[in-house]
């Protein structure tokens, strides 16, 4: 064969894989009708938001009319300046940030190592300890007696009341540990023929190997605790120790309270978009840390679709 009718034979068959693997009509038009559906929800679940920010700098007169909608009217940031102008805002600010990174960390470590340990066949009373996890899962001891346990730990007014007896999630548990069971096994192996022991190859093999689910892991932990305030209003005492969240919260309970009533003009614009503001300032923070983890999440929320 020459390599003329090589180049011909070469140029046939890169015609016939184009049409082969060429779109049909059908999956054409699927592609449409699923991209069109995904803008629309998307911007469905992004209204919201928006309508949101823009309550946050809008004048009260017309937040009490209905009328802001996409766009602030009567730009506002009354309510902005009475929060952000309070260094106890600052102080709580502080607490939760410290809180969210130090229950994150307790968490973390907990519900790693408990699920890399149960996520070996060969562990006696294996089941027993998953039955326990997921006994947790639809009972537990109730308000009180948590509150009785934790005050006779001598944990309250301290960071411990909120990391300690929510440490684990059964849920991130039992991801994690599905994880781990699809670990590669002859990876293990070669690491105790070089000698590492049980804690060497889940710190230098299976973590460095893992970032997928720890990142997504991280960001379900931070959240929780970053957005909880019922513990902290439990076990707190003192305002200083209270984190945003049990701030935001006092101040939408003050606000309201004018709502309605005969008050000064600052305290009626206050009160009219005190909880755009304060859901704002909540949220905010996370909103500007998930770009950073968004390529880890992708993944982590994967896992277990694909089976080898």
């Amino acid at each position: 064969m020459t390599a003329e009718n090589v180049t011909r034979l070469d140029e046939r068959l890169s015609q016939s894989t184009v049409r082969a693997v060429k779109d049909t009509r059908a999956y054409t038009a699927f592609r449409v009708v699923n991209g069109t559906l995904l803008v629309i929800i998307a911007l469905v679940t992004l209204y919201p938001f928006v309508n949101l920010v823009a309550q946050a700098f809008s004048s009260e007169s017309y937040i009490n009319a209905g009328q802001v909608n996409l766009w602030p009217k009567g730009f506002n940031v009354t309510t902005f300046q009475l929060v952000m102008g309070d260094a106890m805002f600052w102080r709580n600010y502080q607490n939760t940030v410290y809180y969210t990174v130090v229950a994150t960390l307790v968490a973390m470590v907990l519900t790693t190592t408990f699920a890399y340990a149960i996520s070996k066949y060969h562990l006696k009373g294996r089941k027993v300890f998953i039955g326990i996890a997921v006994f947790t899962m639809f009972f537990n001891g109730g308000l009180i007696p948590n509150y009785v346990l934790v005050n006779e730990l001598g944990l309250r007014n301290s960071v411990w009341a909120i990391a300690l007896p929510n440490a684990i999630s059964v849920f991130n548990l039992l991801v994690m540990k599905s994880f781990f069971e699809n670990f590669s096994t002859e990876l293990e192996e070669a690491a105790e023929i070089d000698g590492l022991s049980t804690y060497g190859k889940l710190w230098r093999i299976v973590l460095p190997l893992s970032k997928a689910v720890i990142a997504t892991m991280i960001l379900f932990y931070a959240v929780s605790f970053w957005n909880s305030w019922f513990a902290a209003f439990l076990y707190m005492d003192h305002r200083d120790l209270y984190p945003v969240t049990v701030y935001l919260r006092n101040l939408i309970a003050g606000a309201t309270s004018v709502d309605g009533a005969a008050g000064s003009a600052e305290a009626t614009q206050i009160a009219a978009n005190v909880k755009a503001v304060t859901m704002l300032l909540t949220v905010l923070p996370i909103v500007c840390l998930y770009p950073f983890v968004q390529r880890y999440f992708v993944s982590g929320v994967m896992l277990g679709s694909v089976k080898q």
